[in-house]
């Protein structure tokens, strides 16, 4: 499994534990996606180390940038005009 880069770019994607959980990359968003059961075996703790790398670089680049704001503008941007409906 390659390494997961937080906020690398805007297509990456991790699956763990087939596609339970998804861990969806974005350069200003990462999203966490699913339900994961983390069973007391192998394959229970590949599942966790592959959750804990993924998480891992997330915080690290977090921590990386000082001047982090208090809430991310995560909205659309602003229609900025009106485009007639083709099915009229």
């Amino acid at each position: 499994m390659s390494e997961f880069n937080a906020y690398a770019n805007d297509d990456e994607v991790l699956n763990i534990a087939g596609d339970a959980l998804t861990v969806s990359n974005g350069t200003t968003c990462v999203t966490v996606s699913g339900k994961l059961e983390i069973t007391k075996d192998k394959r229970g703790l590949a599942a966790a180390l592959a959750l804990k790398q993924a998480l891992d670089s997330i915080v690290a680049q977090l921590q990386r940038h000082r001047d982090l704001p208090e809430l991310a503008n995560t909205e659309p941007p602003t229609a900025t005009g009106s485009v007639d409906n083709p099915f009229n």
